[in-house]
């Protein structure tokens, strides 16, 4: 997988310190701790991020 080139946080954070960071690459998406990006990041296909992203949409992990 690549390096990833532009990492960013939810605007929806409110600058609570407490989120994830997304970073995209040409064939990857990494997944950060905003609190620890020191600690690495996880890296994914892109397409299994977009799939991640549309469950959460449908309310496949709300408790």
């Amino acid at each position: 997988m690549g390096y990833i080139t532009d990492w960013r946080t939810s605007t929806r954070t409110q600058g609570q310190g407490q989120c994830v960071e997304v970073g995209f690459g040409a064939d990857c998406v990494g997944i950060r701790d905003t609190k620890d990006r020191a600690s690495g990041h996880l890296m994914i296909a892109p397409q299994r991020w977009w799939e991640f992203v549309s469950e959460i949409k449908r309310g496949q992990y709300d408790c």
